[in-house]
């Protein structure tokens, strides 16, 4: 299996696994994003991982804006980022980016 394959099978797990566990939250609580937001940040555990995402992907957001010439338009990736997460985001990025060098390369 090549590395692009890698990023496509990380791609589909970070979409699908946060998500599973998100849907068991909405299924008893319909979408409410305040009660999201305060079960997420309950304590300084959650706050941790909350801030820890949040600077990974401005980082990640910073990262795709300074390859831009080269590297694919960032703003499907953010939209990505957002409604399904980082997990999913960043290696659908390097999916699509390794398929573009490896067009460019031949």
């Amino acid at each position: 299996m090549n590395l692009r394959n890698i990023w496509l099978l990380l791609a589909i797990a970070g979409a699908v696994v946060p998500w599973y566990y998100l849907a068991g939250f909405l299924a008893a609580n319909p979408l409410d994003i305040a009660g999201i937001l305060a079960a997420s940040t309950v304590n300084d555990v959650g706050r941790g991982f909350v801030a820890d995402l949040l600077i990974s992907s401005l980082v990640f957001w910073v990262y795709m804006f300074s390859r831009r010439p080269d590297g694919p338009a960032p703003w499907p990736f953010i939209v990505i980022n957002l409604f399904i997460g980082l997990s999913c985001a960043l290696p659908a990025y390097l999916w699509i980016n390794s398929g573009r060098r490896s067009r460019q390369n031949t």
